[in-house]
């Protein structure tokens, strides 16, 4: 037990820092590129920098929880891009999507 709580503050930590670097590095390169200049002002955009952190929680953490929720702040925080991307379909899919999460949920939380 005490090992499983070592490899998860060891993926914790090595997620958490590969986010801290992309982030800066994003940063750092905006500075010298200037992202907005070449066309690409969504890469730099405060909401996206949530995604980056959730790809990379999702990426280098065993427990996928932290990315999971990273994304779903994210995709809420983005609904209106969600919906525009989906365009008719959306006003299916996203009630749709709800009930199939919310029943996952709720079995997950029988067990």
């Amino acid at each position: 037990m005490a090992t499983a709580k070592a490899n998860n503050h060891k993926d914790t930590y090595k997620a958490t820092a590969v986010s801290l670097i992309v982030i800066g590095l994003l940063f750092l390169i905006d500075k010298f590129i200037h992202f907005a200049s070449i066309g690409l002002p969504w890469v730099m955009n405060k909401d996206n920098l949530l995604l980056y952190a959730s790809i990379c929680f999702l990426i280098f953490k065993r427990d996928k929880s932290v990315g999971c929720v990273l994304l779903a702040l994210w995709l809420v925080m983005n609904i209106g891009l969600v919906m525009s991307l989906l365009g008719s379909l959306s006003g299916y899919l996203l009630p749709l999507a709800l009930l199939l999460v919310g029943g996952i949920l709720l079995l997950v939380a029988r067990r």
